[in-house]
């Protein structure tokens, strides 16, 4: 009978832990959502309703924010024309960031050359150097180039090619450690090449940690707004993140609502992608803290 009665409040108290857990996850939940759930409701309002609280409720329904998002500035550039040109670049830059952090991850992970140690510490060391740091050796090597206000923004995205992003190359090496050399070996048995063991043993063991590394480059290049702003002196060839700085006049006042419905355009493609992908994504993330 005690031992019923002590089963019974495990029971109990494991039932009223997770009561709490969850209370807690949906409460956290809710705060971190509130500031999206409150922007999409800004779009509707007008700017003396929008500084009024920060309640979601909407007295006075209008839709200006959207027309006059959708509205050209002047020129060749608008909200479509601005989305099209963000992902002219984005789409090669994250083709190219996964590929060569890909290559570069397996050099380092799976061979013994002479100077590994060396380069990878050099590599590792970039992971300090502030961009800001970079920012003018770069402006001159492309200005050299020929690559400033590039139609196909070049200067953008071309380093991606040649495994610049540190931070990928690193993260997929840790991932490929938790993948076991013994397919490799069983590859080379079967006369599988490097390149043939690469894509045909190690990408799909990596897939969840690729789909990581192109999610997190997608979102920050569509984020990016300094790169743009360098690199691009056309205002017909301006993306997203600059199209919205370019809304804001100054002399006449802001519509908060243009301006809030141009930003949730904006992330609407990285909303989507990142739900479609969010397995995968949360996958990956969770398998770089397992030592196999």
């Amino acid at each position: 009978m005690k031992g019923k009665v002590t089963s019974m409040g495990m029971k109990a108290s494991n039932k009223i832990a997770t009561f709490f857990k969850y209370f807690v996850l949906i409460l956290v939940g809710l705060i971190m959502i509130y500031p999206l759930l409150w922007m999409i409701s800004a779009t509707f309002k007008d700017n003396s309703e929008i500084f009024a609280g920060i309640g979601l409720w909407i007295k006075n329904p209008t839709l200006d924010g959207y027309r006059g998002a959708l509205n050209n500035f002047g020129g060749s550039i608008n909200i479509l024309q601005a989305m099209l040109n963000t992902y002219s670049y984005v789409l090669p830059k994250v083709i190219c960031t996964v590929v060569s952090a890909c290559i570069a991850a397996y050099g380092f992970g799976r061979f013994d050359f002479p100077g590994r140690k060396l380069l990878f510490n050099i590599m590792l060391a970039t992971l300090f150097l502030p961009q800001v740091v970079l920012n003018v050796p770069q402006y001159l090597l492309y200005n050299r180039f020929g690559w400033l206000d590039s139609p196909f923004y070049l200067a953008i995205w071309v380093h991606c090619a040649f495994a610049t992003e540190t931070y990928f190359v690193y993260q997929l090496i840790q991932f490929m450690r938790n993948v076991p050399r013994d397919l490799d070996e069983a590859a080379a048995i079967d006369g599988c090449s490097s390149f043939q063991t690469l894509y045909k043993v190690i990408v799909p063991m990596l897939g969840p940690a690729l789909v990581s590394c192109a999610l997190f480059q997608f979102m920050w290049s569509c984020n990016d707004f300094m790169g743009p702003l360098l690199y691009v002196s056309t205002p017909g060839k301006y993306p997203m993140s600059l199209f919205v700085k370019l809304s804001m006049d100054g002399d006449t006042g802001f519509a908060w609502n243009k301006i809030l419905a141009l930003s949730l355009i904006s992330i609407l493609p990285q909303l989507i992608v990142f739900f479609c992908a969010q397995d995968q994504f949360v996958e990956g993330i969770s398998a770089g803290a397992v030592k196999g």
